[in-house]
Parts: structure tokens; sequence; C-alpha cells
């Protein structure tokens, strides 16, 4: 099936390759070309890809989740594939969804970062860097245990912490929540979630604490040292698409010490939660990072680091999200900005799709635009034509909104990768696929290779009859550009570029 899709989409293909070259300069001697196209059957992904040199030859290899479907198992279900060739170089067994996306450090000592990775139905698992072979995994045996028994749902990304147990490994924080079973806008089968460190190198659980408010979780935590005091913090959240939650802002060692009771909440919501991770930066330039977040409702806020007070509020009116901000200097200042998708109507029946800038400096909305349908993949940011104002790259898919995702009855879709230019105010098509889509994945930028060029690398999983949320089949794609990669990309995958959701400004 996909390889005639494959033949349907190469005259497509080639002319939104030729456009792409166009649009980011007409002089470049580097062809902007697709390095490496590969097809997986039967399978598909909602993990967003990461990059780390597996295999030591240069180039940096690509590693992300996949599955077959809800509560199925899959040989699979983690794919480490060749930066150069597309080619795999190991794949594990999911015994169910693996959405997360890879967190990388070496624990065996053999100088090739190991591989962390989360998912549905418990799935947090330690795999050898070189091999894929596990390392550990979470083994739920915790029915008598007053907190744990409630980790017995969906691990959400992951994120490294300083070592708190002295055996010179880091730690890894996450948050284990949500049940499936549960039924939107009801009370009954939702548990509290669960903010968990574990040891990386054992697995071992070093802390666990449930939600203050008793409420689920889905949002990742973020850590981060506040630059001026290193004091330690962690922001994490609670609620969900139609329960009602909480964001909140803790010391490390409260946490550590068993006292999550004591965080302070900076953000709150009824009816709906936080579940979008924040994206952390310094917005008043005064050596704090600050925390800038949005809610399910649309509530988007920043709070200032030094003093945790607000510093701006603004509601995006009928319309709700799970996508986290992307950071980047849309604006003509030197202060952040920030940008998301946020859906329009209401969870599970969100029609449209929203894109939003909001100046970090001021709290305006600065640029909205209504390209596409509902998605839940993030942006990434990079000034692709080197003026000074970054442009957003974002994954949109194109069909008739208003049917929403449980209806199956033919349409046709297109995914298309779209680059935002806040300075024309345009959007130009990079790449795109009809019958293909893209729901949850968000593209990823870096220098692959390390020849000073941008390299995009993204997922399109295969559509069929209007099948959104199916998996049956994908294709992944290394899209060399014409673009010089001068600068890393500050905001260049899901959470940023090091997957922490902190922004290190220029």
């Amino acid at each position: 099936m996909i390889e005639y899709m494959k033949l349907k989409n190469a005259l497509y293909q080639l002319v939104g390759g030729l456009a792409f070259i166009l649009f980011i300069n007409c002089e470049e001697k580097k062809k902007s070309e697709l390095v490496w196209q590969k097809e997986f059957y039967h399978i598909g992904s909602q993990s967003s890809p990461r990059a780390i040199d597996l295999n030591k030859d240069g180039v940096l290899d690509i590693i992300l989740g996949a599955a077959k479907g809800e509560n199925k198992t899959t040989a699979e279900g983690v794919l480490a594939m060749d930066g150069t060739t597309g080619d795999l170089l190991w794949q594990q067994k999911g015994n169910d969804q693996v959405f997360g996306s890879a967190t990388f450090h070496d624990i065996n000592n053999d100088s090739v970062p190991d591989v962390f990775i989360t998912g549905r139905s418990r799935v947090l698992m330690a795999l050898n860097g070189v091999t894929g072979e596990k390392l550990w995994e979470y083994n739920y045996q915790y029915e008598n245990d007053s907190i744990l028994k409630y980790a017995n749902f969906n691990f959400y990304n992951t994120v490294l912490i300083p070592d708190q147990n002295n055996n010179g490994f880091p730690e890894l924080l996450t948050v284990n929540g949500g049940n499936v079973r549960a039924e939107p806008n009801s009370e009954k089968n939702r548990f509290p979630g669960v903010l968990m460190l574990f040891d990386t190198k054992s697995g071992e659980i070093l802390a666990a604490s449930l939600m203050p408010d008793g409420k689920e979780s889905y949002m990742s935590p973020v850590y981060f040292q506040q630059p001026k005091t290193n004091e330690q913090f962690i922001v994490f959240g609670s609620g969900g698409e139609t329960v009602s939650g909480n964001l909140y802002l803790t010391t490390l060692s409260n946490f550590i010490d068993d006292k999550l009771s004591q965080a302070k909440i900076i953000g709150s919501e009824v009816s709906h939660g936080f579940i979008a991770p924040p994206s952390i930066a310094d917005i008043n330039k005064d050596g704090f990072y600050d925390i800038i977040a949005i809610s399910h409702a649309s509530q988007a806020l920043a709070i200032d680091g030094k003093n945790h007070k607000e510093l701006w509020n603004l509601k995006i009116p009928n319309t709700e999200s799970s996508n986290g901000f992307a950071v980047g200097y849309f604006t003509n200042d030197k202060t952040p900005d920030f940008f998301t998708f946020v859906s329009q109507g209401t969870w599970p029946n969100n029609t449209g799709s929203k894109q939003i800038m909001i100046d970090g400096a001021t709290g305006i909305l600065s640029y909205e635009n209504t390209l596409g349908c509902t998605g839940f993949s993030s942006p990434v940011v990079y000034d692709l034509n080197n003026d000074g104002i970054d442009e957003a790259i974002i994954s949109i898919n194109e069909f008739d909104c208003e049917r929403g995702y449980d209806n199956n009855s033919k349409l046709t879709i297109e995914n298309k990768l779209i680059a935002i230019n806040f300075k024309t105010n345009s959007a130009n098509k990079i790449d795109g696929a009809f019958s293909f889509k893209n729901i949850f994945s968000t593209p990823l930028l870096h220098d692959l290779d390390q020849d000073g060029y941008l390299d995009i690398v993204h997922i399109q999983n295969y559509s069929s009859n209007g099948d959104l949320l199916s998996f049956l089949g994908m294709q992944i794609k290394r899209i060399s550009t014409s673009i010089p990669y001068e600068t890393p990309s500050l905001w260049g995958g899901y959470m940023g570029t090091n997957g922490d959701g902190i922004f290190l400004n220029k």
C-alpha cells in the first residue's frame, strides 16, 4: 500500500522540494534534497524523533517510538535508524504505544549514549544504545503501596536531573498517569498522577509523590536550575481535557523529601487541566528563568521566575490546547516569543486548528492563522532566511475539519510541513504528501552530518479512508536543505533542542 502511495507522491514531492529551494534561497549552490525516506508497514508513530550518534560514524542517528495501536504489542516499538542511510540499526519490542521521545545517557560505560523511552501501559525502559537490548524496564508490582499503586498507567517524557544517590549517574524524572478507559466529562476511573524519580543506572525508584490535588496528570515535568541562585525547581501539572487541574512549582529538595504537598500553585483551571509541558526562558531580562505555559483551556500565562508572580496572561477564546509552546525570536526585539497550535471546538470533537504567536515581552497576541485541522504536533524554530527573525516550522493536516476524528467516512487528507514567516505573514510549504497524516509527532531540526547545513526529519503516518487515529504504516524522511546551519537551532525538537523545555537566550 505504501509503495503505491510512494509512487503517487513522487511528482508531488519533487514540486514541493523545488518550491522549498526557491523559498529559501534560489542562489544557493547546495541543493535541498531528500536524503532518505523509509517506509514501515502496519505501524505508525506518535513519538517525536531525537538524534544521537549510536554507531560512532560521526553522523547523528534517529531514535523514535512506534506502535500498532492501543493495547497492541509490536516488535517495532522502538526504532534506531542510521542517520546516513535511514537503515535500521536496531529495534526493540513495545508492549503498547511507545509515544515518548528518547532521553540519552551512557549508563553501561561503553562511551555510547543509552536510550530511555516511555509510552502507554507502564512503558518505561532503558535500552543499550549500541544493540537496543533492554538494560532495565519498569515492572509494576505495587498494588499494596499507597502511592505507587497508582503508577499503573502511561509514562510521559523523561528529563535528566543531577545525581541524587551519589552513584555517579544522573536521575530520571517523569510522571505516570492517565487512564484510557476513563470517559470524557466523567470523574469515574480517574486516578491521581504520580511524579516519579528513577535511578538511571538501575531503574530503582528514588522518590514518588501523588499530585497534590489528587488529579490525573498527562504533563511531562520540567526541571531547571536558576542561573543566579542555583536553586533547583520542578514544574508539573495536573488535570486533563475535561478534568480541572493546576500548574505547580516545587523545589527538587521538597520533592525528594516527600513534601510535594507544599508545591505552589502558579496556574489553575476549572473543567480543564494543564497537559502541554511549559517552556522555560528569561523574558524580563533579570537573569532568572521564567515559566511560560498554556492550559488545556488555552489560557497562556507567564510566571516570573524570581518572585513567582504573573507577568502576563492571555486567553484564546473558544479553543483548547494540548500543544506546548515553541520559543524563538519572532518579533523585532531581543525577548523570546512563543508560538503554538490551539484546537477549535471541544474535545473529543475538535474541528479546526489555529496557530498563535505571543509577544514574550508584552503578552500580546501578535499573529494568528487557521491552517489545517486539529493536530498535536508541536512547532520547531529556525531562522531559515537569516533575516534575524525566526520562522516556525509546523506539520499540519488538511481535510474537512468539521468531520471530526471519529468519522471514518472517506476524505482526502494531505500532510504538509510548512514554514511560517512572521516578518511577511506568509506560510511556505517545505514538504507534503497526500493520504498521509501527522497527528502527534514534532519534526526535528539538526545538522545530522555536520556539513554545515540544516537537516529536517519528520514522520508521516499513512491514512486510509479518513481514519485519522489508526496505525496503518508510516514513512520517515530526512531532508537536507541549502540553509546554512551556522547557529544551532534554539528550539529544534519537541520540548526544545535538548528536550528539557529550556530556552537558552542568545
